[in-house]
């Protein structure tokens, strides 16, 4: 191609990626994920690995830039990086982003290149793509396609398969619309393939009415503290006493309920350095027998480590410390080398330790309630896995660092799509918004916006059972796709 026909091809392909979110919150107009998606996949056909890596990466970065534009508002004004260099460091980590999606479609070079193999295959490596990003470097499981579908027809297929299934889905439409574009299925093919997205869309339908889980006892009257603290505030220790007055105040009117729930880090220091406080807290939720979950940074003296962690006081007791950190926020990769370089390599709180798998749920009036911090709701099969035995999920957040950017929705609909996942009602505090209740079917019914001083007074029906995807997660799928790629990688050969 010559110099302006590749500067309109990459232009082309970067606004496809770029228009990908727009079927994600806030805007929720799904129809553009399918779009997108079949505008990547026209250009993968009859290419090679470098030019397929091309494509996709340019279509990646897009996705990315466009999507994840609240890395910029976190490392510059809160990172203390100059606009310059923080635009820099968000292309670079966009770029690198980027690059992990792109890397599995090289499988697609290798296919046989005929139209029931892509129909079969490049869903099957966009779930691979999907997948790698939910464990590789600790992660990075944002704008997912199935997130698309959380109040869709096909949101019935999300205890079956999770997120990934409907990114299948997402996905199969994509090929179908490149096939039917450019004249390569016969109008026979296209009315099958509409019966069978019908079917499926249907079926999704008929799989909202199945109750997978069951109630079990009387619901938990819960009472979510939103103190909407700046984050340059956050760790002062001129504001301290302020901060621990103002979480109390707000909670005065609730220790009626059976729970209060404070976000993330509520309190900005150690249980040990503000023992009175935390005794006061603990003579009081015994006396009106509420239990109060609080976000807080506790330490281990025999390790000699920090633990961003959730603690439980009153009839109740226990911890839940967090196991998936968020780099440079929580933890500093090659920390010899890049410690002390930039400010944004010595944030408050960079330096905490991981906590360790399979940590006890917490009991509240009978029921378990499996806790997830901040990050951690994103990744599915994780949830899935603490959840199993609970009967209400839990997950606090400090959504500050997005400042006013479109993060805080889209972390929102994550949530929401563990609650569907699991058939479990889902309790989500936040410091500044988004704080909600939402139920077993993935539905807010209650919530406090962004940027509000609040507290949310409601109830939550616990639900027991597990549902298809608690009990497998995501390996089935994950399996099939590898099963089909290589199954098409093993043909080509042959062919």
């Amino acid at each position: 191609m010559r110099g302006i026909e590749k500067l309109q091809h990459y232009g082309g392909l970067l606004f496809a990626g770029a228009i990908f979110p727009l079927g994600l919150a806030p805007f929720n107009f799904w129809p553009a994920v399918p779009l997108s998606i079949a505008l990547l996949f026209r250009t993968l056909q009859h290419k090679t690995i470098k030019q397929t890596l091309l494509n996709t990466t340019a279509y990646a970065f897009g996705l990315f830039f466009a999507g994840a534009s609240w890395l910029y508002v976190s490392i510059h004004e809160y990172g203390f990086i100059a606009a310059p260099l923080a635009l820099l460091a968000t292309t670079l980590f966009c770029l690198f982003l980027a690059f992990i999606f792109a890397m599995p479609f090289a499988l697609s070079a290798f296919i046989p290149q005929t139209p029931i193999s892509w129909i079969l295959a490049l869903p099957s490596i966009w779930v691979l793509s999907e997948w790698i990003r939910t464990w590789f470097l600790t992660g990075f499981p944002w704008l997912f396609a199935g997130y698309s579908h959380t109040e869709t027809w096909l949101s019935g297929w999300a205890p079956v398969g999770g997120v990934l299934w409907l990114s299948f889905l997402s996905a199969f439409s994509g090929i179908l619309l490149t096939l039917i574009f450019q004249g390569h299925i016969k109008l026979s093919a296209v009315r099958q393939s509409a019966v069978v997205m019908l079917c499926i869309v249907v079926a999704g339908y008929i799989l909202q009415q199945y109750e997978w889980t069951e109630k079990s006892g009387k619901p938990i009257s819960v009472a979510l503290i939103q103190p909407n603290i700046p984050q340059g505030e956050k760790w002062s220790k001129e504001k301290q006493t302020a901060i621990l007055t103002q979480l109390s105040a707000q909670s005065e009117v609730h220790w009626d309920k059976d729970l209060i729930v404070w976000p993330e880090m509520a309190v900005p220091t150690t249980p040990e350095r503000i023992p009175v406080f935390i005794q006061d807290l603990q003579k009081r939720a015994l006396k009106t027998n509420t239990s109060l979950l609080s976000g807080i940074v506790t330490y281990d003296n025999e390790t000699r480590r920090y633990f961003n962690s959730m603690i439980a006081l009153g009839p109740s007791v226990g911890q839940y410390n967090k196991t998936r950190l968020v780099p440079f926020g929580e933890y500093v990769p090659l920390e010899s080398l890049l410690r002390g370089l930039i400010k944004f390599f010595d944030l408050p709180m960079s330096s905490i330790a991981r906590g360790g798998d399979n940590q006890e749920p917490f009991s509240i009036q009978g029921h378990l309630i499996s806790a997830a911090i901040c990050y951690e709701v994103v990744y599915p099969d994780l949830v899935a896995r603490n959840s199993i035995d609970s009967s209400v999920i839990m997950t606090v957040s400090n959504d500050t660092w997005f400042g006013r950017s479109i993060g805080p929705k889209q972390h929102m609909q994550m949530a929401q799509m563990r609650a569907l996942e699991n058939a479990k009602p889902l309790i989500r505090g936040t410091n500044n918004g988004i704080s909600a209740l939402v139920d077993h079917r993935g539905r807010i019914y209650q919530t406090i916006e962004l940027h509000q001083t609040l507290a949310l007074s409601g109830t939550v029906q616990p639900r027991v059972g597990a549902t298809l995807f608690t009990k497998l997660r995501s390996w089935p799928l994950i399996l099939i796709a590898l099963l089909i790629c290589i199954s098409l990688v093993r043909a080509r050969k042959q062919y």
